[in-house]
């Protein structure tokens, strides 16, 4: 045989021969570039009930193979009708990305090189790029270390829940072998009351429990109150319990609201507690040399957060976990077993380094990004969404609403400006509800999407600006549709 195409004979199902490839290949590649062009008439919000969802997929009872082709339209149709849109440039909602280009085709590499990065010896040229990836995030966040160690996770509760178990390991060892009823006491930990609430989560899955999470009250400005935290901190210890880390966030879910961590890194350090800032969101800022000073006090923290699948425009998931203590992060996660290859000398297996065994090249996408756009061409993305931010908030200003939060980044929280009578319950429901209305009439348009959230128990409309795709025209639409009607 001279192994021409003619000559393939498949041997299951699951293979295709070159030809067959490149045109299911092609055809997918020209669904997904019909998407890109036509989102934007669209409507970001999808009319469905989960029985109209249901009813559809039973025509797939896998009992018989159906033609490719016609599988792919049809998933590609499911998914433009019933999907909210993050990807529209009217999407104005959390922090879920319209994904880079160039970030998509780097998945579909992962895709289909199927590095396995449980063991360096088996991937690697992908365990190198995560490593050096991780390294230029943690530089530019200004974290001491040569290199900086960490690495990417699914999301950002897999790199906090990592943050709390190194942090625990550090200051507890004993924990690593008998748990935390070795413990004279119960450890606690002390986050923001406006933080994102995985760390109840994260407390739990750690056998500390939610009632380990102190969530420390806010100032005006709905940043951690440092008083607040050190009489917390001091009850705690006159209880007998043990405190072991501060969490500092660097731009709240709701509010985009960076805490003091100048002030948050001093506390920890005078009271031998670890720092950890979870900047899922705004870490993206360190990539901008104008934008980079908002972060001050990140680079004294033991680890940061960052999600690239947030404002870096990766395709989901794409967290990361950075720290300057490597040899904390190998301990806290040290294992070995006979059926895992011998490690390699100075390059540390990522299973036995992380949450993760099995693990996929989640950084070769942003790695293909960062390369082709550059470090300056994502300052020139971040800046221009944090102008459009700005933009918002005089248009809304201007148009009699007012503006609750306070923040460099583009979250604007903002309410329709009237007077409560008082600061009754009954009248926060109201609040509450008639913010909510404006949020459906607006969803009800069509082309835009935004949310409601509340502020330290103040109701609030949010619109949050992280979408590449998103111009001035769109943020003007917005404006408008708001004080229509």
């Amino acid at each position: 045989m001279d192994g021409s195409l003619a000559e393939f004979k498949p041997n299951t199902a699951l293979e295709m021969d070159a030809d067959e490839r490149r045109r299911l290949f092609t055809h997918a590649f020209d669904l997904i570039d019909r998407h890109a062009g036509e989102v934007r008439d669209l409507p970001v919000t999808p009319d469905a009930d989960p029985l109209a969802v249901r009813h559809h997929l039973r025509r797939y009872d896998f009992d018989a193979p159906l033609e490719a082709e016609a599988v792919l339209d049809d998933t590609a149709a499911l998914l433009r009708r019933w999907t909210v849109h993050t990807t529209h440039p009217g999407y104005f909602g959390l922090f879920n990305p319209n994904p880079a280009p160039m970030g998509v085709l780097g998945d579909l590499l992962t895709a289909a090189f199927n590095p396995q990065l449980a063991a360096w010896s088996h991937a690697p040229a992908a365990a190198e790029i995560d490593r050096h990836v991780v390294a230029h995030l943690g530089g530019r966040l200004g974290l001491p270390g040569d290199p900086v160690a960490g690495h990417f996770t699914s999301g950002g509760a897999e790199a906090n829940l990592t943050g709390v178990l190194l942090a625990l390991t550090r200051t507890f060892p004993e924990v690593a072998e008998d748990g935390v009823a070795a413990l004279p006491g119960r450890p606690v930990l002390y986050a923001s009351a406006e933080s994102h609430l995985a760390w109840l989560k994260i407390a739990h899955m750690c056998g500390l429990g939610r009632g380990a999470v102190r969530l420390v009250p806010v100032t005006p400005d709905l940043r951690m109150d440092p008083r607040a935290l050190a009489s917390a901190v001091a009850a705690d210890r006159a209880q007998g319990h043990l405190p072991f880390l501060v969490v500092g966030t660097a731009g709240t879910t709701s509010a985009g609201v960076i805490d003091p961590l100048p002030e948050l890194a001093d506390l920890a350090a005078a009271e031998g507690m670890r720092f950890h800032v979870d900047a899922a969101w705004a870490g993206a800022v360190a990539l901008s040399d104008r934008l980079r000073p908002v972060l001050d006090g990140i680079e004294r923290a033991d680890s940061v957060t960052l999600d690239a699948h947030k404002w870096l425009s990766m395709p989901m998931g794409a967290g990361t976990f950075l720290t300057s203590d490597a040899e904390g992060l190998q301990e806290t996660f040290r294992i070995s077993t006979s059926y895992m290859p011998e490690g390699i000398s100075g390059a540390p297996d990522p299973y036995a380094s992380s949450v993760q065994w099995s693990r996929r090249a989640i950084g070769l996408k942003l790695f293909v990004t960062l390369a082709t756009i550059g470090r300056e061409g994502y300052a020139q993305a971040i800046e221009r969404q944090t102008d459009l931010g700005d933009l918002l908030r005089r248009r809304l200003t201007e148009a009699g609403w007012r503006v609750l939060n306070h923040t460099p980044l583009p979250v604007v929280c903002f309410t329709d400006g009237r007077d409560r009578p008082s600061d009754g319950p009954s009248d926060v429901h109201a609040d509450a509800e008639r913010l909510q209305s404006i949020a459906e009439r607006v969803l009800a348009t069509g082309r835009a999407w935004i949310s409601t959230t509340s502020l330290a128990g103040t109701p609030a409309l949010r619109a949050c600006i992280t979408n590449f795709a998103t111009t001035e025209s769109d943020v003007e639409s917005l404006a408008t549709d708001l004080t229509r009607g």
